[in-house]
């Protein structure tokens, strides 16, 4: 590894803030070349409810509740009028399940009294809809109607971006408006969804793997956090 730190510090000392972020999102490209949305789905309510579910849970097990879900509540007339404690029941397991079945309930009646029965292209009509905040509203408006209107924070996005010395903040909404002014448009969710695949696979929140980055001489960050030794919590994305 001695041939790869001795570029770290010059690198660093000459580059920006942006052109490091553009060669990151270069890298990051060339390393996950096809990196999509992880949660599955099929229409954009689907995709809606599946991102309320991802709250403090893994794509993965969302993925495993919601073909029950969608098999008897595909779409937003059904989960309007659905038990709400079968929706409850239904998705239990993804956690805080009573606020997430309300809040996914009132959000399907909403799109249906004042939506037209479609989920909004808009993202301040989206951010009416109950459980939505810009995070959820910038998967549904990227990956449903292919508009980049916000960089997506999620708790990956947010861990890198501070590592790798992009922005200074904790706030999401903050966060969001630092590397909205450093990565173009068209990139707004290639970024997050290739920094969440670089969260999970390398820069873990516990004893990340500098020694593997290809990363590490454009992060302020690399090698400088500790190790973790044990069983570690699982992550939320």
């Amino acid at each position: 590894m001695g041939a790869k730190i001795i570029p770290v510090i010059s690198i660093r000392k000459r580059s920006s803030k942006k052109q490091r972020a553009l060669e990151i999102l270069v890298r990051l490209k060339r390393l996950y070349p096809d990196a999509t949305c992880s949660l599955n789905y099929s229409t954009p309510v689907q995709l809606l409810v599946a991102t309320i579910l991802s709250a403090q849970c893994t794509d993965e097990r969302v993925n495993l509740v919601t073909p029950a879900l969608f098999s008897q509540f595909p779409d937003a007339t059904s989960l309007a009028n659905a038990d709400l404690a079968e929706l409850e029941n239904l998705v239990r397991s993804t956690g805080f399940y009573r606020n997430k079945a309300k809040n996914i309930q009132a959000a399907c009646r909403m799109i249906i009294n004042e939506f037209g029965g479609h989920v909004p292209k808009q993202m301040e009509q989206l951010l009416q809809l109950p459980g939505v905040a810009r995070k959820t509203a910038n998967v549904v408006l990227a990956h449903a109607y292919g508009m980049n209107a916000g960089v997506t924070v999620d708790t990956h996005v947010k861990r890198l971006s501070q590592r790798l010395g992009l922005t200074e903040h904790t706030d999401p909404i903050r966060i969001e408006r630092d590397l909205m002014r450093l990565l173009p448009q068209p990139d707004w969710e290639n970024w997050s969804i290739r920094l969440i695949y670089h969260g999970r696979a390398i820069c873990k929140a516990r004893s990340p793997a500098c020694d593997a980055c290809e990363l590490a001489d454009l992060c302020p960050s690399a090698f400088q956090v500790p190790q973790v030794t044990g069983k570690a919590k699982v992550e939320k994305v």
